[in-house]
């Protein structure tokens, strides 16, 4: 496995308290073109929940078409951005991150993964011709869709679990409730003054669902946070994607496969617009650890619920709560 990290040079607002590693070997660089892909994704998953992809085979022209409409989107007044609606749960929101007290340093457009749903919120925003916003975001989806199956396949035959779609077929459910993201962080101004150390840009948190697939541009300020408590930036390349495992998948694996906390910092000086891809099951779907991960007499580490059930418990928390807590079995004493 190959690590690549370098430090960050940009003005970030630090959260006080926060413990930043300095000598963290680097993110897993996983070539998806070798062989040993699939062995080296498990690692991956089970030392960090996340990793970062190359020879990804979605096509350049897709990822800079919809950057550029989205930059064009942020661009602007905010009477016209908000005519996209409130994020009820889809729709734009502006510094307000869900409903229970969350705050970021970002505005973000928040949509529904089903292709066919998204035209008529833009309608109102870009008047009667919104084909080049949705053209470019359904190629993207649809080319990000299949490359996050190709990598859950990889994930079931590195595990040696069958059926090889597993996972993937969860993602490819018509009714399959997967989200997509438009961020937006603009610079902070406040971060001119040395004493504004504690700007966030996007709070730390846990993705609920079972993969996201990450994209941003060439600016730095996401972090992950290791085991053992630390942060640790993710360099950022535009020509690239990350894959954060996700809570529901470190259900399904019993919690071999572990769900990151990641985070992103505000920053003085330069815009960064990132892209993600949450993979999510059918809203009925029962969520429980696999028969076929489990090894002899381990036992389930969760109780079974609903995707429904969990999202619903994701709604009506913060972004920080540790929202498996409710889920997990007690070990008897």
């Amino acid at each position: 496995m190959v690590f690549v990290t370098k430090p960050p040079t940009e003005n970030f607002s630090y959260p006080r308290g926060s413990k930043v590693s300095k000598f963290f070997a680097g993110i897993p660089l996983i070539d998806l073109s070798k062989p040993d892909s699939k062995q080296l994704i498990v690692r991956a998953c089970e030392e960090f929940g996340f990793f970062k992809i190359i020879n990804h085979g979605v096509p350049m022209e897709f990822i800079t078409r919809l950057e550029s409409e989205a930059i064009k989107f942020f661009s602007l007044p905010l009477s016209e951005k908000e005519k996209a609606g409130q994020p009820n749960p889809f729709g734009y929101g502006n510094k307000h991150i869900g409903k229970n007290g969350d705050v970021g340093w970002v505005e973000y457009l928040l949509l529904t993964a089903n292709i066919e749903s998204n035209s008529q919120r833009f309608l109102s925003v870009f008047g009667q011709n919104p084909e080049e916003f949705c053209s470019a975001l359904n190629d993207y989806i649809s080319a990000v869709k299949k490359m996050a199956c190709e990598i859950l396949e990889l994930m079931a035959e590195g595990l040696k679990i069958q059926p090889r779609n597993v996972f993937s077929k969860l993602l490819m459910d018509e009714q399959s409730d997967s989200y997509f993201r438009l961020n937006h962080y603009p610079p902070c101004p406040e971060l001119q003054d040395l004493s504004a150390r504690n700007v966030i840009g996007f709070g730390a948190h846990t993705d609920p669902q079972i993969i996201s697939v990450l994209r941003s541009n060439n600016t730095s300020g996401l972090q992950i946070s290791l085991r053992d408590g630390n942060w640790i930036p993710v360099p950022p390349d535009h020509n690239s994607f990350f894959i954060n495992v996700g809570d529901s998948l470190q259900v399904l694996t019993n919690g071999r496969f572990q769900s990151v906390r990641h985070r992103v910092l505000a920053n003085g000086s330069k815009s960064r617009v990132s892209m993600i891809y949450f993979g999510g099951p059918p809203l009925s779907e029962k969520i429980a650890p696999l028969q076929s991960v489990m090894k002899g007499e381990e036992e389930s580490m969760y109780k079974e619920f609903t995707w429904f059930e969990y999202k619903s418990t994701c709604y009506n928390t913060r972004l920080a709560d540790n929202r498996l807590g409710n889920f997990e079995r007690i070990a008897a004493s």
